[in-house]
């Protein structure tokens, strides 16, 4: 294993930065800085995967599938830190896209030695969260040699689940065993194998992309407005307010008062205004067209 490890892009020598323990702080703010800057790049030579996995991501979705993360360490948290947003950013139930990292829970917090060595304990949590063919997982690995990762992806292809892999490295061991193979080879690091740099960088621009990507596909944003938020704080009450406003051309007073009427359902207060309906009409016609509030406006006034 040690040899197929020298062998990944992600364990070399950075020749950029082979002298970085005598810089200045300036300078290695910059040399950090200047390998960065290669990271978006680089994430857009997969933006044809990327586009794959979305379609793939958006269609289970639709039909009441859900999206699972698998990594471990700095993958997993990354992977448990996007599926967290998803509910108050798009209202989408917890269970419907989920995080998963090796060592459990206590691993995101501090590393638990040995777990991502785990090939059957990644094969069990296929069992464990009840999987099936209507779900999606995505593997994270900057390696893409994890055994934890590894296993729960082979065990997933063998039960029929769609499965994206998500590695910093060409021809690394998960592309074997999934269905889609998403690789940002964002070069070595700037501290020799220190993966949560721009490995990790890397790994949480593509799940923005896919989770993002996604909720557009289902309805969950009205231009480029978050209509489907949780108002669970004063803040996103608020961001409420001024997306109705922006949306509707309304003053604040109005906004405010439409959201009300709407029991606090933007994209319904939204769908009044424009449509010029009663809260139980805008409802009517945004299930009638899944959700996507331009088509339950257009709908309306044909």
């Amino acid at each position: 294993m040690s040899s197929y490890l020298e062998s990944l892009i992600t364990e070399q020598v950075n020749e950029n930065t082979k002298n970085i323990d005598t810089m200045s702080t300036v300078e290695i703010l910059n040399s950090i800085n200047n390998e960065d800057i290669k990271v978006a790049y680089v994430v857009r030579e997969e933006i044809q995967s990327i586009a794959k996995a979305v379609d793939v991501v958006s269609e289970k979705l639709k039909n009441n599938g859900r999206l699972f993360y698998v990594g471990a360490g700095t993958s997993g948290r990354l992977g448990i830190l996007d599926a967290s947003e998803c509910p108050p950013t798009y209202s989408t139930d917890p269970e419907i896209v989920q995080g998963i990292i090796a060592g459990g829970s206590k691993a995101i917090f501090a590393s638990i030695e040995g777990a991502e060595d785990d090939e059957e304990k990644g094969r069990s949590i296929i069992k464990e969260k009840g999987m099936n063919s209507k779900d999606v997982l995505i593997g994270i690995t900057a390696s893409g040699r994890t055994p934890f990762v590894i296993g729960a992806m082979k065990e997933a292809k063998k039960n029929g689940i769609a499965t994206i892999g998500i590695s910093n490295n060409k021809n690394s061991l998960i592309n074997e065993e999934v269905d889609i193979k998403i690789n940002p080879v964002v070069g070595p690091e700037v501290i020799m194998g220190s993966t949560r740099m721009k490995a990790g960088t890397s790994q949480k621009l593509v799940l923005n992309m896919i989770t993002t990507a996604a909720m557009i596909k289902l309805g969950k944003v009205y231009g480029n407005l978050m209509v489907d938020l949780q108002l669970s704080n004063k803040k996103l009450l608020d961001r409420a307010v001024r997306i109705i406003q922006y949306a509707t051309n309304v003053q604040k007073e109005k906004a405010k008062e439409y959201l009300e009427k709407s029991e606090f359902n933007p994209k319904v207060a939204i769908v009044m205004l424009k449509a010029g309906v009663d809260k139980d009409k805008a409802q009517k016609l945004l299930e009638e067209e899944n959700g996507f509030v331009t088509k339950a406006i257009e709908v309306n006034s044909k």
